[in-house]
């Protein structure tokens, strides 16, 4: 979850901009809210805590496997705001979830789960599906991104009612390896991006997992984790799981093999 790497309760992803004075007390001035249901594959997932998600199939959600879920947790399809009633949204619920099998909760390695929905979405303008990457290959270091999510716009603000998005900028894994940054606590590896800005200010948030990062219009990450209690922090930029070949193989025989 936009979350872990310390022992720290659920964390995840939105969007913001964040000012760091010399006292270093953090300010995050919010990311840029999204024209309603213009990113209408973004998936809110309501269960012990906020999650996001994206629709790559019309029943199936790729999220990231630390989000908690149960049978009773709302899918929701089409929403832009958490609390009002709008007549986009699609109610869904889990039939049944299928997170990656070699998961690594400590490391943070293979952070992603599939998700079955017990009905299939009625795809229109609000509702679309993401389609996966054809290939796995590495985002490069510059690459400009972008994440949208319903997570925190500040450290210790709610979740964001409505979607925002993010713009954040790849950067090299030995800069996040580094010690003025995670230090190899934990590792940052090739089936992981590490964004947001070497200058801080730019990033997803607690309630943010689980999302989809876009790069050059194409589905390449899923939300994972970063510093909890300093999102923006230019120390500890967003990590996004890669959607590398191997994740793309898995994604594609769950989803043509399950019943």
């Amino acid at each position: 979850m936009r979350n872990s790497t310390f022992p720290a309760a659920t964390l995840s992803v939105v969007i913001f901009l964040l000012l760091i004075p010399e006292d270093f007390s953090i300010k995050i001035i919010g990311g840029n809210q999204v024209t309603p249901h213009s990113r209408p594959y973004m998936v809110l997932l309501q269960g012990k805590d906020i999650c996001a998600g994206a629709l790559i199939a019309k029943d199936w959600v790729l999220t990231a496997a630390h989000c908690v879920l149960n049978k009773k947790s709302q899918i929701i399809l089409g929403a832009h705001s958490i609390t009002k009633k709008e007549p986009e949204k699609q109610i869904m619920f889990v039939k049944k979830e299928v997170p990656y099998p070699c998961y690594d909760q400590d490391t943070h390695e293979g952070d992603l789960k599939l998700l079955k929905l017990n009905k299939k979405a009625t795809i229109n303008k609000n509702v679309a599906i993401l389609h996966l990457p054809k290939v796995g290959d590495d985002v490069k270091p510059g690459t400009m991104c972008r994440v949208a999510g319903w997570g925190k716009f500040h450290n210790n603000s709610p979740a964001s009612d409505v979607l925002r998005e993010v713009n954040v900028t790849v950067i090299d894994r030995k800069i996040c390896n580094d010690q003025g940054h995670y230090n190899y606590q934990p590792v940052i590896g090739l089936n992981m991006i590490c964004a947001g800005t070497l200058k801080g200010g730019k990033d997803s948030c607690n309630g943010d997992s689980g999302s989809p990062l876009i790069c050059d219009g194409s589905l390449r990450g899923i939300t994972s984790f970063g510093i909890p209690g300093k999102c923006g922090d230019p120390r500890g930029p967003g990590i996004y799981t890669l959607l590398s070949k191997k994740f793309l193989n898995w994604i594609v025989k769950t989803v043509k093999h399950a019943v």
